[in-house]
């Protein structure tokens, strides 16, 4: 089981024991900034208490090389590229079911085990959920199959399938969510009622393993900043920015810059009231704009391409999904218009505000389908 030293992780450790699991907490030690104080040390022993309590073995598993190559190189290579990464879902994939899950199976190890929030249970689908249509358009015979399926957690608030995306479907036979089924002041509670010492720690915030930073900050340390143009819808230059880089589409503007970077154009009014709804990073720019009188802002889209996608679940296109294209963004309806090849096309009902290089999430109810980057 994967020890991050919170509750949750605490918790799972907790119920697999109380199964009667042979189990070992271990504890991944990640790359961490030279030029941020991260809590790493305190999580490792609370995680080293935990296993104490628990009475099981306690490893710290080092895989601080594929974390700095696999999400820390990989978010700044993106950002500067003008895209949005999501490091957390290349944490999960890389980190928490990359490298600690073939270290497991590697030393014969029946299941992994985290504290996401998200379950893994056996459903019945019909076959052409895993099978591609015959080459003349025509569904093969429907039949029903039980498998292995990836599903929400169970606490609509703390859901974490988002992040949980890449997981390939051979691994799920042996992932386990312990707390995926639970509510989190349930999850407390039962910590409390064992005397774990996380009953009360508070939840993690920010980067996966490092924690809470201020992004713009941790990123002017790894790219220069370059000064650039703020323009209006209609071309108008309003003043200037500290990098385009530094923005992501549908960002409030000037909710979490510095001072210096604001526009200062009396003519702008509340700069709060501003969103950046198109950046070129080749040309260092950033278009902002106010939420039109529907609630929308310019250049939203319906139309989204993906691409690198992962299906644990094979979409069938014209079928009406949900899908979310960032983490907690209420579900949002679409189709499928296309479903085969790297790239693939999914359609909105209604405009949405993308960002590309963020995640797209398909999910049927509490099903997910899996997902893609969003070109």
């Amino acid at each position: 089981v994967g020890l991050s030293g919170g509750v949750d992780s605490s918790v799972s450790a907790l119920l697999l024991k109380k199964e009667g699991s042979e189990l070992s907490g271990v504890f991944i030690r990640v790359w961490q900034p030279d030029c941020w104080q991260c809590s790493w040390k305190d999580d490792r022993l609370d995680a080293m208490r935990i296993c104490a309590s628990l009475a099981i073995p306690f490893i710290e598993l080092d895989l601080e090389k594929e974390y700095k190559k696999e999400v820390v190189d990989y978010m700044i290579r993106e950002y500067k590229a003008g895209k949005t990464p999501n490091p957390d879902v290349m944490c999960n994939r890389f980190i928490k079911f990359g490298g600690f899950y073939s270290w497991a199976m590697k030393r014969g190890a029946d299941f992994i085990a985290t504290g996401h929030y998200a379950r893994v249970e056996t459903r019945e689908f019909p076959i052409s959920n895993f099978q591609f249509p015959k080459k003349s358009g025509k569904i093969q015979k429907l039949n029903i199959k039980n498998s292995l399926a990836l599903l929400t957690g169970a606490d609509v608030n703390k859901d974490q399938s988002y992040f949980l995306w890449q997981i390939r479907k051979e691994q799920l036979p042996h992932i386990l969510f312990p707390v995926g089924g639970m509510k989190k002041p349930n999850v407390r509670k039962l910590a409390k009622r064992h005397g774990l010492i996380t009953a009360d720690k508070k939840d993690s915030q920010g980067l996966c393993f490092i924690g809470k930073v201020d992004m713009k900050e941790f990123l002017k340390h790894y790219i220069k900043e370059k000064p650039g143009t703020v323009r209006s819808e209609k071309g108008k230059a309003l003043g200037t920015h500290a990098g385009a880089f530094l923005y992501t589409i549908g960002e409030r503007y000037g909710g979490a810059v510095t001072r210096s970077d604001l526009v200062k154009r009396s003519d702008l009014g509340e700069m709060s009231s501003y969103y950046v709804i198109a950046k070129d990073v080749r040309k260092n720019t950033l278009t902002v704009s106010t939420k039109k009188p529907n609630g929308r802002l310019g250049g939203m889209v319906t139309e989204v391409e993906l691409k690198n996608c992962n299906w644990l679940l094979k979409p069938l296109s014209g079928k009406v999904y949900s899908a979310r294209t960032r983490y907690r963004q209420p579900l949002q309806r679409c189709r499928m218009v296309n479903t085969y090849g790297r790239r693939q096309m999914l359609c909105f009902e209604k405009p949405q505000t993308i960002a590309p290089g963020q995640s797209l999430v398909l999910y049927d109810n509490d099903l997910i389908i899996g997902g893609g980057i969003i070109s």
